[in-house]
């Protein structure tokens, strides 16, 4: 009895696994066999490096928003990661428990908050105070970095914190031991021994920060042009799309999808990119 409930599991355990590896062939299925022909028939490099985007005049240039995405996702990152590490550390060592009674749920809370929400925080605060420091119209590259930045904090906060507790007391300790102060112990010896895990909420909030689509949609300015400052305002992949699949055809519908096209394989480029700096670390 105990051995047919074992294989069972086992056999649910692998459906849900191979549904998993389904779900993700069939979206890069339809997403390369609906956008790869668009893009054959517009031309790759005018379509990757073509600097006009008017579908009415048949001008499917999309480097403004690949360079809109690299733009706010790094100044998210700038902004984000620094922040969520240092207070992860904060809360896996140095945190009273008071105190972390309230940043705890905080910061759950803010994982949970909708992106629209985001989204009206950043358009009636983050804008005013963007335009009346820095200048410009307030929506720009700046204020969706801000809000990205925001918004990323929680997944690495809860993901480096989970990394840095999982780190045996045993180092901690041993720093201790050779004299080295708590300090000393915390960044020298804990954090260190957490960097992959700390990689992979790093990850996570990259992943975030590229895919959001509706909060920076709101502070962005939606321009479909290269910015020239911070201030200028921006058009990332993710609300090109957004903006205008719902009111697409034929040519303009498969550029669409094209730029999903181009989204997914600059988030695969990531994905793989930070695994190998992790495997070259580990070496």
């Amino acid at each position: 009895m105990k051995n047919w409930k074992e294989k069972a599991m086992h056999l649910l355990f692998l459906l849900t696994a191979c549904v998993s590896i389904a779900a993700v062939v069939l979206i890069c299925v339809f997403l390369f066999a609906s956008g790869v022909p668009a893009i054959q028939e517009i031309g790759l490099f005018r379509f990757l490096l073509g600097t006009e985007w008017r579908p009415g005049n048949n001008l499917y240039g999309i480097l403004p928003m690949i360079v809109g995405s690299i733009y706010v996702t790094a100044g998210a990152l700038i902004i984000g990661v620094p922040v969520g590490i240092f207070t992860a550390v904060f809360m896996a060592r140095f945190c009273p428990e008071w105190l972390y009674r309230i940043m705890r749920p905080a910061v759950n809370l803010m994982a949970g908050i909708p992106s629209v929400v985001y989204g009206f925080f950043g358009l009636v605060v983050l804008v005013p105070f963007v335009r009346n420091t820095f200048g410009g119209r307030g929506m720009s590259v700046l204020t969706a970095a801000i809000l990205l930045g925001l918004m990323i904090l929680p997944t690495i906060i809860n993901v480096s914190e989970s990394a840095i507790r999982a780190v045996p007391q045993s180092y901690y300790e041993g720093g201790l031991a050779l004299g080295a102060s708590h300090e000393r112990s915390v960044f020298h010896t804990v954090l260190p021994a957490a960097k992959s895990g700390i990689f992979a909420g790093v990850v996570l909030g990259v992943g975030r920060a590229i895919g959001e689509t509706m909060a920076v949609m709101m502070v962005a300015g939606n321009q479909p042009a290269i910015p020239e400052k911070l201030t200028d305002g921006v058009r990332t992949l993710t609300i090109n799309i957004v903006m205008e699949m719902g009111y697409s055809l034929d040519l303009h519908r498969g550029a669409l999808i094209g730029t999903a096209v181009v989204l997914f394989v600059f988030v695969l480029i990531i994905n793989l990119s930070f695994s190998m700096l992790k495997r070259r670390e580990r070496k």
